[in-house]
């Protein structure tokens, strides 16, 4: 098989599509989630490797599909659990189930996914502890969220503990799919280079920030929240900016999430420092700037 950078795409293979008549059968497509995005690419010659590109959009049966994404939902209620596994295998994803916090997490640790699923209230170990863990381990695997808690100090915790988004229930099937297609197309990297401001130092690569020296002990997401301001230091940021780049998700621009981020965020870069780079820009967002 045709090795390919995109190593979490899903692979399908296309000879017995009627609508692609004289494409060898080693032809095949790249698809995420049962939805194709890709160049097909066409393998007829037998050379081992692709020497014609088509690009085009073409849909894909699911039973086509060789390699699937794989998804670990973390829910401990049973009529949940059958609800989203069926749906989401319909959908095209690969389904692995964990009914409580330790099972999860040592699956989660077991085997390689593109997604976690993660409810809050579990028994053995909730949710919020599962995900603290991972991360604290180092696992990047994109995260979502199911909880019933609509609060913003408990959408914060989510947030701050790493998670990509967050869904309260209860919710339409529809919406959780959008969700879960929404973090997957996400760019899992950034760019590498280093970010200067002043005496701030940001390593995006390694997750890294250093201001006069000392350390910043970020959280995930703080750490995005001031990668992004440095991307565009001296332009101001609006909130609802922060939410679509940082968060990927759609707050409610009222609600005081991205406030109470930027002031855990301030606690560390700004307070311990004479100069102050963060700055609030009344009725518009935020600008990280010197002076």
């Amino acid at each position: 098989m045709l090795h390919c950078a995109f190593d979490s795409f899903a692979f399908a293979r296309l000879s017995a599509c009627p609508s692609l008549s004289g494409m060898g059968d080693s032809s095949i497509i790249l698809t995420r989630g049962g939805l194709v995005f890709a160049s097909l690419v066409d393998n007829a010659g037998g050379q081992g490797l692709p020497h014609r590109r088509i690009c085009d959009w073409f849909t894909v049966d699911a039973a086509q599909v060789l390699f699937q994404m794989r998804i670990l939902l973390i829910e401990d209620e049973k009529k949940t659990v059958a609800f989203l596994a069926k749906g989401l295998r319909e959908a095209g994803f690969t389904v692995d189930i964990a009914r409580d916090g330790e099972t999860g997490l040592e699956l989660a640790r077991a085997t390689r996914h593109d997604l976690l699923i993660v409810d809050v209230m579990l028994p053995k170990r909730d949710g919020w502890a599962v995900v603290a863990q991972l991360r604290g381990e180092g696992l990047h695997t994109p995260i979502l969220f199911l909880t019933a808690r609509d609060s913003v100090k408990d959408r914060v915790k989510g947030l701050e503990l790493g998670a990509d988004d967050y869904l309260v229930k209860p919710f339409a099937f529809s919406e959780l799919l959008a969700r879960v297609r929404s973090v997957l197309r996400r760019s899992p990297a950034r760019e590498a280079e280093q970010l200067r401001i002043e005496d701030l130092e940001i390593d995006p690569r390694r997750h890294k920030a250093v201001r006069s020296g000392i350390a910043l002990n970020l959280t995930a997401k703080e750490f995005l929240l001031l990668a992004h301001l440095a991307r565009f230091a001296g332009e101001v940021v609006s909130r609802t900016e922060i939410v679509e780049q940082v968060w990927d998700i759609n707050f409610a621009t009222d609600t005081n999430v991205v406030d109470v981020m930027v002031r855990r965020l301030r606690a560390k870069v700004d307070d311990p420092f004479q100069t102050k780079l963060i700055h609030t820009v009344r009725g518009t967002g935020y600008v990280l700037k010197a002076g």
